[in-house]
């Protein structure tokens, strides 16, 4: 797991240990005569959470390009503002509404008021079965505000955080409703 490091940039430091991989326990109530259920998810954030990638046309300033292992992108101060918001919204996941992208992930949308706006801040996200018994990991691979220039088209329905943490972790498809 990847402990980011800050980034500086003209005088500035923005620490990025809010985007330090964490421990998260969801609690699903028992239902309906169905025992309560405990899922620990290792939770990672990923690059594009405070970077966006090279546009074309771009006149590249190299003091704003931050890299990973597998890429380098630019340092974006608005995500980077976003991003902020991401531990509790990956804390909160049991309650909101999660839904399916045609890539095979999930995502979930914030409403916020964003410089004067009310904007879609959009969060996906993947499960998968961690190699440690009974934990899954949950890692926020993007995180941006919804514009003109990142329209997806999304599966409608929504599908509950819990469901996808029940079947992740028993090995079961967590498919998107039929359109």
């Amino acid at each position: 797991m990847i402990l980011w490091k800050p980034f500086s940039k003209d005088g500035i430091t923005y620490d990025l240990t809010h985007l330090h991989p964490r421990t998260v326990t969801y609690e699903e109530a028992a239902k309906e005569g169905r025992p309560a259920r405990k899922y620990t998810v290792d939770v990672e954030f990923g690059l594009h959470c405070f970077t966006r990638g090279f546009k074309e046309g771009d006149d590249v300033d190299p003091g704003l390009i931050y890299s990973d292992a597998r890429e380098s992108r630019l340092f974006d101060s608005h995500r980077y503002d976003l991003s902020k918001r991401l531990p509790e919204i990956v804390g909160n996941l049991a309650n909101r509404k999660c839904y399916h992208t045609k890539h095979g992930n999930f995502f979930t949308i914030e409403i916020i008021k964003d410089e004067g706006h009310t904007v879609q801040y959009e969060v996906y996200f993947t499960l998968s079965r961690s190699s440690k018994k009974g934990v899954l990991n949950l890692s926020v691979q993007s995180a941006y505000s919804h514009d003109p220039e990142h329209q997806r088209k999304h599966h409608k329905k929504s599908v509950g955080f819990f469901v996808v943490l029940f079947n992740t972790l028993n090995k079961r498809p967590t498919n998107p409703a039929p359109q």
